[in-house]
């Protein structure tokens, strides 16, 4: 009986459409044969997620659907008025002023398995394509927060932005047209100098002191890491901070708890961009709406999809601070 030869290891060959295809760089199809008995699954270095630690979340549960939007009413702003004997007191009339946060991105996966690969592997491709795809979830999330949150701080009344996105600038920590130069130069700015400022503008809104967050880069924290200050000159937390939320400290630095992430949006012409305010600032809800397996119509194999949606609000612009820098790291 002749028999399909080409296919003897339920190879894919040249076909660009299927699972370990030979067209995906790098990838000589020589892995998943049934022949291997061994086999491990190299897990990728997966970059902190943020947004759960510095944002409100309290909204989360109030959303079920892409497109929902969840009411917020802003907290009342109260008048004290002079007391004098037997003199009435002014009252001040309540508001019921709102934001609205829309559930407004929705982002989603499919893959397929097939039977093949199922019975053939010692892998399970289910199990370890879901968990990939659960994490290119949250970091989609992440991404699109941050870029929210920094959109939103507020840039006059108050002026919370330091430095543009722009060459390097040569007036320290007041310049506004161009970025700030950590490099070290003539008119460098010491890492901890910047943190100081960015503390001294949420101080000045009347922000609270607990509950502050900087989030930064590789690169930022590069710079923190040479300063002469010695509260730098250990390792932050001995390694102890939880690398699922990006904590990089276990103490705070200048009334900040530090946060790293890679998820920043690629400024235009400076190095990066350093956010800093209080977890009120902004509220966040989102929520996986459906995963699902089905039998593929057109194959003997089975489809897993889902779907997560989720939304971003800034509340308080002027309680976060956005630094854009230049530093000498390549």
């Amino acid at each position: 009986m002749a028999y399909n030869q080409a296919d003897q290891y339920f190879e894919p060959s040249t076909d660009t459409n299927a699972n370990f295809a030979n067209s995906v760089s790098g990838q000589t199809n020589s892995f998943f044969l049934p022949e291997v008995y061994s086999k491990k699954v190299l897990n990728f270095f997966r970059k902190s997620a943020v947004v759960e630690a510095i944002t409100n979340t309290d909204y989360a549960g109030e959303i079920t659907a892409f497109g929902d939007s969840v009411r917020i009413v802003k907290e009342p702003t109260i008048t004290v008025y002079q007391y004098e004997r037997g003199q009435d007191i002014t009252d001040t009339k309540l508001t019921d002023q709102e934001d609205t946060l829309v559930v407004d991105t929705a982002n989603g996966f499919k893959f397929k398995v097939d039977d093949i690969e199922t019975s053939m592997s010692h892998v399970n491709w289910k199990e370890v394509a879901a968990s990939s795809a659960a994490y290119a979830l949250k970091d989609a999330y992440d991404e699109g927060v941050l870029a929210k949150m920094i959109a939103g701080a507020s840039a006059s009344s108050p002026d919370n932005v330091i430095g543009a996105d722009a060459a390097v600038g040569t007036g320290g920590l007041d310049e506004t047209t161009a970025s700030v130069d950590l490099n070290g130069g003539t008119n460098g700015v010491d890492p901890l100098d910047l943190l100081a400022r960015m503390s001294r503008k949420l101080d000045s809104e009347n922000v609270p002191e607990e509950g502050r967050y900087v989030v930064g880069s590789p690169d930022f924290y590069e710079e923190l890491s040479k300063t002469s200050s010695k509260l730098m000159s250990v390792d932050y937390n001995g390694g102890m901070g939880s690398i699922r939320n990006g904590l990089v400290s276990s103490g705070k630095l200048r009334g900040f708890e530090m946060y790293k992430t890679n998820n920043f949006a690629t400024p235009a012409t400076a190095s990066g961009v350093l956010l800093g305010g209080h977890i009120s600032a902004t509220a966040t809800a989102q929520t996986i709406i459906k995963t699902e397996t089905f039998r593929d119509p057109d194959s003997f194999g089975d489809v897993c999809r889902g779907l997560h949606v989720f939304g971003a609000k800034v509340l308080r612009p002027e309680a976060m601070v956005v630094a854009h820098y230049t530093t000498g790291t390549a």
